[in-house]
């Protein structure tokens, strides 16, 4: 969710706010979660993992759009409602390649970025650089979130069809994914150079 303007008492409510409308949305989001693992895992439902992972996109869209108009967004929600995106989208290919419908090299292509990306943040800011999400990263998130419960529904239908559009779906995420990770590291050198090193330094000089 992004911070936006607003008057006095919206900048009250969205600065440092815990208990808002928004934060309480992306917590049942988080709560989905488990209950997929467990609809995937021990039950085999998977028409009924479609359903929660399809509820938890919603909430994804819904939360932004309640801070927007109830002029809710907050510095806790800033931090929580990308940080439940990557916590649930990361569970999620856990199961699915623990049930043998990813391969494990998507996890690790899924992974491998977004470790080094934080181990970047931790080093240079010791905890959160404040980048703003991008577009793309937002399609990638978009698409991921489409393609892996098409993928349930197509074994849930025997469908080919739907088989194959849930990987055109999930190939383009991962292409997105590297594409994303290469703009946030770039941005997040930029920043750190911006905010550590002093203003007019000329480079290879003291």
């Amino acid at each position: 969710m992004n911070e936006i303007s607003g008057n006095s008492s919206a900048s009250a409510v969205g600065s440092d706010a815990i208990l808002t409308v928004p934060n309480l949305i992306t917590v049942v989001r988080f709560l989905g979660t488990p209950v997929f693992v467990w609809l995937v895992l021990a039950r085999q439902e998977y028409g009924w993992g479609v359903f929660v992972l399809a509820l938890m996109g919603s909430t994804d869209w819904i939360d932004g759009f309640v801070a927007r108009k109830l002029n809710q967004t907050s510095k806790l929600g800033r931090i929580m409602d990308p940080v439940t995106d990557r916590v649930a989208l990361v569970a999620v290919i856990i199961t699915m390649v623990i049930a043998g419908f990813l391969p494990l090299w998507l996890l690790l292509l899924l992974l491998i970025p977004d470790v080094v990306l934080l181990s970047a943040t931790l080093y240079f800011f010791r905890g959160d650089a404040d980048l703003k999400v991008t577009l793309l990263g937002k399609t990638r998130t978009a698409a991921l979130m489409i393609g892996t419960p098409m993928l349930l529904l197509a074994k849930a239908l025997d469908s080919d069809f739907t088989f194959v559009l849930s990987w055109v779906f999930l190939g383009s995420a991962m292409i997105m994914h590297v594409i994303a990770f290469y703009q946030y590291f770039v941005a997040l050198l930029q920043k750190h150079r911006e905010l550590h090193l002093p203003a007019g330094t000329v480079q290879g000089r003291p």
